[in-house]
């Protein structure tokens, strides 16, 4: 499991993700936005069907999905978001992917460079990273939650081909075309998720200490609370124990 997935379960163990209320309803809210330009029925439009149920998933109520899809779809004004990947490389040199939905490209290009020089990164050029990522289903689900027997005929049986573990958390991995069906499994054994989305998983890690570990996780956390940030990637793999240490 990517140091990005340890951390982001870290987080939500200590309620900072709760406490970004405000900022997940905005990233869910743009991200509905985006896939409803392809079509505003989430029946016959699969990631508009998951950015609902991720939308739901946070309580968000149905009047704000309802005009997020109107705005995709130009029933309403509001809807001029443009969808940006931006690259680059962190402290000791991990790759880090930038998911971004902004109406203000050069502004955002500008702050984005800005916070990666602050925080001992560095931008890249388009497609400097972006081979090292493969989009696939990520559900993480905490250790104790499941057997590993039990999790992996029930995962794979729904259309996932990996399930790893990293000590305390599962990870299951699938092509995104069966991100729903492994999520309907999952939600039928009654099994509790983290975190589930379609994410760019790294295919290698690279291994961060001491101060290194620390400021890439300055540089993850300070992207992360953009406003314009979606999702932040990178392939940096820190221990647990200093990971906990240095959320402490």
């Amino acid at each position: 499991m990517s140091g990005h997935s340890k951390w982001a379960t870290i987080k939500h163990k200590k309620g900072a993700l709760d406490a970004k209320r405000g900022k997940v309803f905005t990233r869910i809210i743009k991200e509905i936005m985006i896939a409803a330009r392809s079509g505003g029925d989430p029946n016959a439009n699969p990631r508009l069907r998951t950015a609902v149920a991720a939308a739901k998933a946070v309580s968000m109520p149905a009047d704000n999905i309802k005009r997020a899809i109107m705005r995709g779809t130009g029933e309403l004004e509001g809807g001029q978001i443009e969808e940006v990947m931006f690259e680059g490389y962190g402290p000791g040199g991990a790759a880090v992917l930038v998911m971004v939905a902004t109406d203000n490209r050069n502004r955002t290009v500008s702050e984005i460079r800005h916070l990666f020089s602050k925080n001992g990164g560095n931008m890249g050029e388009q497609g400097s990273v972006a081979w090292m990522f493969e989009r696939k289903s990520q559900i993480i689900i905490e250790g104790d939650k499941a057997s590993e027997d039990h999790l992996m005929d029930l995962v794979l049986e729904a259309g996932a081909d990996d399930l790893r573990n990293d000590g305390g958390n599962w990870e299951v991995l699938s092509p995104p075309e069966n991100h729903e069906a492994v999520m309907a499994a999952l939600e039928k054994a009654k099994i509790p998720t983290v975190e589930a989305q379609i994410a760019m998983v790294p295919k290698n890690l690279m291994k961060l200490e001491g101060k290194n570990a620390g400021a890439m996780l300055r540089l993850s956390e300070a992207l992360e609370e953009h406003d314009d940030v979606q999702d932040v990637y990178s392939n940096f793999d820190i221990d647990e124990k200093e990971l906990e240490a240095l959320a402490s």
